[in-house]
């Protein structure tokens, strides 16, 4: 296939770009290299994609409709699988505009792509964080999710919202893909494990938020990959039992579908801190602190529907997870920079 994959040069996108390449696929990476996070980084996840003949990288803004509408026009995409967003909650109370440019006006770019070109099955990036307020454990596609607790949470919604229009209307197959606290190698300098090892390495406290008393469905980088893999293979079908009558959230009678890819298996953030403190052989400090706005207390996948559609279920444990991330970073910056 020739996939177009966007946010090529990010945590997912350089990794699923890598497996794709791999097995033979030709890959159009389009990032727009912003500097939320240290684009040297985002440059050497590149740098391990340039060299592979079947890979061609674009330097294009989703949110420039003109080059997003010459670029599926000239290169007629079997498939896309758009992982490129604004990321972070936090992020997402002090600069909600970028999430509206990128997460909703750059998507609304790449459904009209598909429309007018022919692409057979789009997959995209949804996110945990929509279940918001939702207490509900674990957390099902089949759940109501229409109390999201950031803007970052609503512009995922209003994707799969979105997603659902153009599938209604035009027999586009699209997947959203809730991806659960995704960790491992080559992640973002924001995310939790990166700066707790930053700060553990250098002796400085880290942030626990909510006392600790967090809970995530931890979800290694490897078996995100191998579910936007599995579910890229198989399009989106109509749900022929679906009924207006008592609609599931989760299908539709379009070639709608959404699907949680997580462990199944929510682990205290203290746990995780232990994990990472026994790879790095080093104690933290510990700066407990309250709930953040915008946080959800826990995360818990159910990925029933992942398994019985696609045969699929992330297994890789935290340990193992933790431990490859600390060789990777550890190899990376070295331990007296880090």
């Amino acid at each position: 296939m020739k996939v177009l994959v966007t946010g090529a040069a990010g945590f997912i996108g350089a990794a699923l770009s890598q497996r794709l390449l791999d097995r033979g696929d030709i890959v159009v990476g389009l990032d727009i290299l912003n500097d939320y996070y240290d684009v040297s980084l985002k440059e050497a996840r590149l740098d391990l994609l340039k060299p592979h003949r079947n890979f061609t990288f674009v330097k294009t803004d989703l949110a420039d409709r003109q080059a997003i509408e010459a670029l599926f026009a000239d290169e007629q995409f079997d498939a896309v699988v758009n992982l490129a967003a604004q990321a972070g909650v936090r992020y997402s109370l002090e600069n909600p505009l970028a999430y509206i440019d990128s997460n909703i006006l750059g998507f609304a770019h790449l459904l009209e792509g598909c429309r007018h070109n022919n692409v057979k099955h789009l997959v995209y990036a949804s996110s945990s964080s929509v279940y918001g307020a939702n207490r509900s454990m674990p957390f099902s596609i089949h759940d109501n999710v229409d109390h999201p607790l950031s803007l970052y949470a609503a512009s995922k919604k209003s994707n799969e919202l979105m997603a659902h229009t153009y599938s209604h209307l035009y027999g586009i197959p699209t997947t959203g893909l809730r991806f659960f606290t995704v960790y491992g190698p080559w992640s973002r300098p924001d995310m939790a494990m990166f700066k707790f090892t930053q700060k553990i390495i250098a002796g400085e406290p880290i942030d626990v938020y909510n006392y600790g008393n967090h809970r995530r469905d931890f979800t290694y980088i490897d078996d995100i990959v191998e579910g936007v893999v599995r579910v890229l293979d198989k399009p989106a079908a109509p749900n022929p039992e679906w009924s207006g009558e008592n609609p599931d959230p989760g299908s539709s009678t379009a070639p709608w579908r959404v699907y949680n890819i997580g462990n199944q298996q929510p682990i205290e953030l203290m746990k995780y801190i232990e994990a990472l403190e026994q790879s790095l052989g080093k104690k933290a400090e510990k700066n407990l602190l309250p709930l953040q706005p915008g946080d959800v207390l826990d995360t818990y996948a159910d990925v029933e529907d992942l398994i019985t559609d696609v045969g699929y279920k992330p297994e890789t444990e935290l340990e193992d997870g933790v431990q490859k991330f600390v060789e990777w970073y550890l190899d990376y910056y070295g331990e007296s920079d880090a």
